[in-house]
């Protein structure tokens, strides 16, 4: 019995994941949330008369500004008691013991993102957003995103365009992060550089990404605003407009080919994939010719074992690196280099796999019991630890790696495998471009890579397997959870499921 209630919990967290990518539910700031098993779902009662209400702000908002920034994006939003309490609640619980006062200062109050509770996860709203360059004029914004210490960059980029026309140069953005005050400010030294923010793109249907998408456009209001056309509400399905988007998003068109709608320094290209009833996967290919850049959302990533800067620069972010670098539940971990990188690589295992072939899960009631009796644990959370990690980790990640090169996410594979012919078209036309680099919107970046590589990244949809290149103990409790109790999710695939080669992985003995 005790197996079974174990078991039931994994499929819960794995559904959990599974509804943020298949059926990408929207999460509308202006509605109502709660929560389900850890899962956020919407309220969408009266949603007709808050989004007409949030739409007339938006006019008005757009009316009076006439280019640059709207000094508050957020102000249209109206708070009712059950966000207000909920809000408190998820603060309370989520705070609590995790951040200890020496580390409170390093994210100063322009990090702070009100809007949190629209999506209530890590780091809720102590957002800090660094910038860099990934490419000649290609500036990446990443933020931290994540759950139980599990915490991974998201990443926003802005490019110049038409910087040879004084009427039309500006920005365009792709994939919106938080519009913290620290992020919109990062963004008017690059307005002062190379002119107003032009076009906003939200290349996903993913809830991570299209949460921060109206907000960031509304402090923008004379942005065109792109939204990928499949968009929508889970369970109930709304229209556009009753989704939390400003009033004047449009649809991006699936393809740039045989238009002019970018003046001709950039294409794109969407991916578009319906894996399941009543969910819709796309993801946007954009081309940037001057700096031979490929900017894509979620459908390919990579990683090596350094830590990204997000999670290395500030002592409240790297906790979460030591945290998981533990070997036991009370153990202060040093911060050096290799714990950091040990933190890194199970955080990634966990990231990618949830139950990952070299550890150990134990979602029972037993780590719980242990945590609530350390509840002033350093790091938070107790001290929780339900995972715990064999011989092969290293062997493990290794693996999965490949010294940084590209891949699919295992979940996003198994999205993919229902739609391999649009994964082949799609293919057919950003393998055309001349590009030498790729930036995703999670994990490394930049990834030296050029058509080739790319396309072999989902060579899967053309062999008829549905392959991965990883330890096949990895992709075990993804496979039976698609095979088992979650098969409602996504339509049959005529790929088969997740498979891989054996790595004869040891997992730790069981506690």
């Amino acid at each position: 019995m005790r197996r079974m209630a174990k078991y039931y919990l994994q499929l819960v967290l794995f559904a959990c994941a599974l509804v943020s990518r298949i059926s990408a539910f929207t999460i509308p700031s202006s509605q109502k949330a709660h929560h389900c098993h850890g899962c956020t779902t919407t309220t969408t009662s009266c949603a007709m008369k808050t989004s007409t209400e949030s739409n007339t702000s938006d006019q008005q908002n757009r009316r009076e500004n006439n280019g640059t920034l709207s000094n508050n994006p957020g102000s249209d939003r109206r708070r009712s008691m059950f966000t207000t309490v909920s809000a408190a609640v998820m603060g309370a619980i989520s705070t609590a013991n995790i951040a200890p006062s020496t580390a409170e200062a390093a994210i100063t109050e322009e990090s702070n993102w009100p809007l949190w509770t629209a999506l209530p996860v890590a780091p809720y709203s102590r957002r800090r957003t660094i910038r860099y360059e990934v490419g000649p004029e290609v500036f990446a914004f990443d933020q931290l995103i994540g759950i139980y210490y599990v915490h991974v960059p998201i990443r926003m980029i802005a490019l110049p365009v038409h910087q040879d026309d004084e009427n039309k140069r500006g920005l365009m953005v792709y994939a919106p992060v938080a519009p913290t005050k620290e992020c919109l400010s990062l963004m008017q030294e690059l307005i002062d550089m190379y002119g107003p923010v032009r076009d906003i793109i939200d290349p996903s249907t993913a809830v991570e990404h299209k949460v921060n998408a109206g907000p960031f456009a509304r402090a923008f209001p004379a942005a065109n605003f792109w939204v990928t056309d499949k968009q929508y509400a889970f369970p109930l399905n709304l229209p556009d407009s009753f989704l939390g988007l400003p009033s004047w998003a449009k649809p991006l068109p699936r393809t740039s080919r045989g238009t002019d709608m970018w003046g001709g320094e950039i294409e794109h290209e969407v991916l578009t994939v319906k894996p399941g009833i009543g969910s819709m996967f796309q993801d946007v290919a954009l081309y940037h010719k001057k700096s031979k850049t490929v900017l894509i959302c979620d459908a390919l990533f990579a990683v090596t074992e350094e830590p990204p800067r997000i999670l290395t620069e500030e002592e409240e972010y790297t906790r979460a690196l030591l945290f998981h670098a533990r070997e036991s539940k009370d153990e202060v971990v040093e911060d050096t280099p290799e714990n950091r990188r040990k933190g890194w690589r199970r955080i990634v295992l966990l990231f990618d796999f949830f139950f990952p072939g070299s550890g150990r899960g134990d979602l029972g009631i037993g780590p719980i019991l242990e945590a609530l009796k350390t509840p002033t644990y350093k790091d938070g959370w107790g001290g929780w630890k339900p995972f715990s990690w064999g011989e092969d980790e290293v062997k493990d990640f290794q693996r999965f790696s490949a010294s940084g090169k590209p891949t699919v996410l295992p979940i996003i594979q198994i999205i993919l495998a229902r739609g391999p012919e649009e994964v082949q078209r799609w293919l057919g036309v950003v393998t055309k471009w001349k590009f030498k680099r790729v930036v995703p919107m999670h994990l490394d970046a930049p990834l030296a890579i050029g058509p080739s590589e790319f396309a072999n990244t989902f060579d899967f949809t053309k062999s008829g397997k549905n392959e991965v290149r990883f330890c096949d103990e990895d992709v075990q409790f993804l496979r039976k959870a698609e095979e088992g109790p979650l098969n409602f999710s996504v339509y049959k695939s005529t790929l088969g499921t997740l498979r891989g080669e054996p790595c004869g992985l040891r997992k730790p003995p069981e506690s």
